[in-house]
Order: C-alpha cells, then sequence, then structure tokens
C-alpha cells in the first residue's frame, strides 16, 4: 500500500525563493470526499491520476499512476468542477531536506504553502527560517478543498507573506 507522510506550512518570508525555478502544475479533483480524493494533474509534458484515502494527522493512504497528457486535460476540462488549481510547484533543499512549496495562482492567488514529505511520522525537520506556522491539520489547506473554496474567497485570508 503507498502511504504518504507529509507535514504543511504556511512561510514566514520569501526568502526560499532566492534562485529556486518553478513548474508550472495544474490539477482538478474527480472526487473531493474526505475517504477518497481523486486527482488529475498535468506539470510539464507528464500526467498523473492521484487516490487518496482519508489523513490521519500527517499520514494517508496514496497511490499515483501515470496516464496520458491528453486524458489529464480533458478529465480536467470536462470531468472536474471549477475552478482547477493552478500553480507554480519549487523544488528547495534544506539540510538534505526537500521541501515543496506551492505559490498559487489564479483564484488562490496570495497563498503560498510548503511541504515536506517525511519517512517516518517522528522524523526530524530541520526547520528554514522561512518556515512559518504548521497547518498540516487544518483542511483549508488541502488542495482538495481549494478547489472547492479558493483562497480569494476566505472571509479572513490567512497570513502567507512568503511569495
Amino acid at each position: 500500500m503507498g502511504v504518504e507522510i507529509e507535514r504543511k506550512f504556511l512561510l514566514a518570508d520569501s526568502s526560499w525563493k532566492q534562485n529556486a525555478r518553478g513548474l508550472r502544475m495544474r490539477q482538478a479533483y474527480l472526487s473531493t470526499d474526505p475517504d477518497r480524493t481523486v486527482r488529475v494533474r498535468v506539470a510539464g509534458g507528464a500526467a498523473w491520476l492521484t487516490i487518496k484515502g482519508r489523513s490521519l494527522g500527517p499520514v494517508r493512504a496514496e497511490y499515483e499512476y501515470p496516464i496520458p497528457v491528453e486524458d489529464a486535460q480533458s478529465m480536467i476540462q470536462d470531468l472536474s468542477p471549477k475552478p482547477a488549481i493552478d500553480k507554480l510547484r519549487y523544488r528547495v533543499w534544506y539540510q538534505d531536506q526537500l521541501w515543496e512549496i506551492d505559490e498559487f495562482k489564479g483564484e488562490n492567488t496570495g497563498l503560498v504553502v510548503a511541504e515536506i514529505e517525511l519517512d517516518s511520522v517522528d522524523q526530524t525537520i530541520h526547520r528554514p527560517d522561512w518556515l512559518g506556522q504548521e497547518v498540516t491539520d487544518d483542511p483549508r489547506y488541502t488542495n482538495a478543498r481549494l478547489s472547492q473554496c479558493p483562497f480569494s474567497r476566505w472571509p479572513e485570508q490567512a497570513t502567507s507573506p512568503g511569495q
């Protein structure tokens, strides 16, 4: 069984962006049921279908499969509710740990979130100075939720100065 262990954080500042290059991603959800989300994603010249189970803290089941880009684009256009998630993903190394930082666009512009995938729940995280508040357990910051209730529609937008 595929398992994802991931923690998510807001950013304290934009110093992480120095020399970082982003990859454009577009993704949408075919199901946003908390027990089973189904996501289709296009990034660069590749595409994937991903099925995720319910989160138990930072842990959940995850299965991911490559699919033809044309099929993914069609699913995003024809089968998923709008808006699709549009973002730039940056990969930033800090003390031998890979951080993925998503700078959201479109209806989620203004939100920037850092994620780190771990090998175990108790793995030590080396916290960069640019890392802010942890939001792992706040469902508003899941991409599935952002596709339903974009950041621009939040009554009080959270602080995310890491843009």
